[in-house]
């Protein structure tokens, strides 16, 4: 509950910092804020032509099925990238203004929100000019974001408090993020998994989370209610841990950074 009193005490930072997170992100750029959409164009037209036709992997409505991933995917790996370091990067004013420091990690997870959800407009474009359509399915949407949104704030803020310390640790992590790319179900469908060990790919809560996105958007059903249990209780953990990381930690940044 300190966690929403100290949320609700400094919203206007956290407002202040949200909106400097997404102008910073593009700051110095010709097309600014169109970079949201561009990225993943860009990311799903190199796929697009090297997965079906190199890799020889065949699904229906190939490019539909990258978009839903990729989208998602970008949101998490922009969320880590700039999260992770928010402490550190914030040395100065750690060093001599109180305030909640959990605010910075968080903030820079809801501006990678506010990306994702201006990037929904490419899927929804998508999704309807490829012939697929639109359900009611797709203002479901929010509640698996929300989902995302506390399972990535959960590892930024423990990691970002890590990181204070280990300097390594976004190396580190980057790296592992790399192979968990091509562990999720982003670029091809679980079923090219042998089924004897597919089970090792749903231990991983974005493919949950991606398959949901599809769902939603491509296949417009709902998910196994087990596959949301599974990404609600995985989301928790990982916040209630990334907290308790944080907690332990924060007494010492101002003395490490």
């Amino acid at each position: 509950m300190k966690l929403f009193k100290n949320l609700y005490d400094y919203r206007e930072l956290l407002k202040t910092n949200v909106k400097k997170d997404i102008r910073g992100k593009y700051k110095g750029s010709f097309l600014g804020i169109l970079w949201s959409f561009l990225n993943p164009l860009l990311m799903v037209a190199v796929y697009a032509i090297v997965f079906p036709y190199i890799m020889r992997i065949k699904t229906d409505n190939y490019l539909q099925y990258l978009i839903c991933g990729v989208i998602p995917w970008n949101f998490f790996t922009t969320v880590m990238g700039l999260g992770m370091g928010s402490i550190k990067n914030n040395a100065g004013v750690v060093k001599k203004v109180y305030f909640p420091r959990e605010i910075l990690p968080i903030s820079a997870t809801l501006s990678g929100l506010v990306n994702f959800f201006i990037a929904c407009i490419i899927i929804i474009i998508f999704c309807v000019f490829g012939g697929l359509g639109l359900s009611w399915h797709i203002l479901l949407v929010p509640f698996i974001a929300l989902i995302q949104f506390v399972l990535t704030a959960g590892l930024v803020i423990g990691l970002s408090a890590i990181n204070v310390y280990i300097q390594d640790t976004e190396y580190i992590i980057q790296f592992v993020i790399n192979m968990l790319f091509y562990g999720t179900p982003i670029l091809y469908p679980a079923e090219l998994f042998p089924e004897a060990i597919r089970w090792v790919l749903y231990l991983n809560p974005f493919t949950h989370i991606v398959s949901t996105y599809r769902d939603f958007f491509m296949y417009h059903t709902l998910p196994a209610m087990s596959s949301v249990i599974y990404m609600a209780v995985m989301a928790l953990i990982c916040f209630v841990l990334g907290m308790f990381i944080f907690r332990k930690l924060e007494k010492g940044f101002a003395e490490e950074i």
